[in-house]
């Protein structure tokens, strides 16, 4: 791969991903990766800041600010692997955090940001790595998905219903209280009708008295 090809590949579009992982909207791709890429040179710089806490002997403030640098470079490296395109494994990382879901990157964002302001609870910690914590919130909402609509639920659950079986039967035994049905009944009565013999009754005899 030339030059050129590895610029061209590192300033990719977020919306390009390697690997389709679902229908989450592009915007918000770049809010990640553009928040991921911003707040992680802030981190960066805050923890330098924080660094010089040593001065006055404030060890866990050197400590939180070394943690947050580290923090900061590494979401930059995912996020903008452009940054640093003089290490050659950065590409690599980047690629392979890309072909993770997005709740693994949210979680990891969100883990790694904590530590430094335990460490360190200042407005250097909390503002440097806050901003990596956000950017590990959108990766988790990006994580769940699109909400889809009323009628698309709908139509799944009907379609998950007919999978299942649980579906009402549309047999002929099922009674149709329907006004059509009932005369459709009483049609085929009366045209399967047999006629009826009517035969009078035979006359009566009365006895007859002779000796009147």
């Amino acid at each position: 791969m030339s030059f050129m090809e590895k610029i061209g590949a590192m300033m990719q579009r977020p919306g390009q991903d390697a690997v389709p992982k679902d229908d989450v909207p592009w915007w918000m791709k770049y809010a990640g990766r553009g928040l991921g890429t911003v707040g992680g040179l802030i981190a960066i710089g805050l923890g330098l800041w924080n660094c010089f806490g040593i001065v006055l002997a404030n060890v866990w403030c050197l400590l939180g600010g070394i943690w947050q640098m580290v923090a900061g470079f590494l979401v930059v490296v995912v996020e903008a692997p452009c940054c640093c395109m003089f290490i050659d494994f950065v590409q690599n990382i980047s690629e392979w955090v890309d072909r993770k879901p997005y709740f693994y990157r949210g979680a990891a964002y969100v883990g790694i940001s904590l530590p430094a302001i335990f460490m360190c609870p200042g407005l250097g910690s909390i503002f440097g790595s806050g901003l990596i914590f956000g950017t590990g919130v959108i990766y988790g909402l990006m994580a769940l998905g699109k909400k889809a609509d009323v009628m698309e639920m709908r139509s799944n659950a009907a379609m998950q219903l007919g999978k299942d079986g649980s579906m009402p039967s549309t047999s002929q035994d099922t009674y149709d209280p329907s006004p059509s049905s009932q005369s459709g009944t009483k049609l085929t009565l009366v045209d399967h009708a047999q006629p009826v013999d009517v035969t009078p009754p035979p006359p009566q005899k009365f006895p007859f008295d002779s000796g009147v």
